[in-house]
């Protein structure tokens, strides 16, 4: 399970959302932006930034 939290990205955003592959947790992260923070459109370096902040949800992988 591969986990995303807003917070990492815009502080104080309590949001996150988890998803078993990467591509869903982006997709799903994109529309939040989009519909809480207001972003109209989503540049590469915000994917990158998305995509560079997700994380096992299983502690023993995160260590791996």
């Amino acid at each position: 399970m591969r986990r995303f939290e807003c917070g990492t990205l815009v502080p104080g955003c309590d949001w996150h959302t988890r998803a078993d592959e990467d591509a869903e947790v982006v997709r799903r992260a994109v529309e939040h932006m989009r519909s809480v923070h207001g972003e109209t459109y989503i540049r590469e370096n915000m994917i990158d930034n998305i995509k560079a902040r997700i994380r096992s949800d299983d502690p023993a992988k995160a260590s791996a």
